[in-house]
């Protein structure tokens, strides 16, 4: 039995993709840094009759990436890989205070998910087959002031995916970005973006909604899933803008009141 083994998988996105996984009867491992989390969910999705494997790791730590991995495929074949885990953090560039932060964003949006997924390929290209699911966001699409950084290592997961997609094409490995727009998670509110002017134009979609999506969409191969109506249109309007204007627009919308 091949297992999934999903990151940032405590709350939010994470939470929705175990469910999902579980209600297809797949083997879990989950990860995230908070144990007790962790641990809450696994009892639930137990209930489903699957197995569940918990191993707490903070991937902002590249020896932490390789421990996770090496427990997680001792004696088992990972077939799906959903690289979720992702930190955020609104506020001037400028900002000294910002940087432990940023610097905790780019370790785990951009390296840990790189890391995992060059462990992954030749992994699931020894199976049946294999799924990369790589949650960006429709921030990929756009510079960002005021979440400079978030937005550049989410462009870069992007790009990433994309490429990497093209180079597996005929193999048995796909590799899906899926970048959704604002998600009612935690999220915010562990990057400071309370009093955001996005929140206030923007609806949050649902996590359960979103996470349905890039997961099925994932299981046929496709590589960029844009999750509702608004966001796609938000990921298409750069592409008819000059960029200044894109990046103006998106400084007022990540902005604060």
């Amino acid at each position: 039995m091949a297992w999934t083994l999903i990151t940032g998988a405590s709350e939010g996105l994470g939470v929705e993709f175990a469910r999902i996984a579980a209600k297809e009867q797949r083997n879990l491992i989950l990860t995230a840094r908070s144990e007790d989390k962790l641990n809450a969910v696994a009892d639930e999705v137990r209930a489903r009759g699957v197995e569940v494997v918990v191993i707490p790791a903070d991937l902002s730590d590249m020896d932490e990436v390789e421990r996770l991995w090496a427990e997680a495929t001792d004696g088992r074949e990972i077939d799906v890989l959903v690289n979720n885990a992702g930190l955020g953090y609104n506020g001037p560039f400028d900002e000294g205070q910002g940087w432990a932060r940023e610097l905790n964003s780019i370790n785990v949006n951009m390296l840990a998910l790189t890391r995992l997924m060059k462990l992954a390929i030749p992994h699931m290209n020894g199976l049946p087959k294999g799924r990369i699911l790589n949650v960006a966001s429709v921030a990929s699409f756009t510079p960002g002031p005021n979440m400079a950084v978030y937005h550049a290592t989410k462009a870069y997961v992007l790009s990433l995916s994309e490429a990497v997609a093209e180079e597996l094409r005929g193999s048995k490995v796909t590799v899906t970005a899926l970048c959704p727009g604002a998600t009612a998670t935690n999220f915010f509110d562990d990057a400071d973006m309370d009093g955001v002017r996005l929140l206030k134009v923007t609806k949050p979609m649902k996590a359960k909604d979103v996470a349905e999506q890039g997961w099925l969409q994932a299981r046929i191969g496709k590589r960029i899933v844009v999750p509702g109506v608004m966001n796609k249109v938000m990921a298409f309007l750069p592409r008819l803008s000059p960029r200044g204007i894109s990046t103006r627009i998106a400084a007022q919308v990540m902005g604060k009141h």
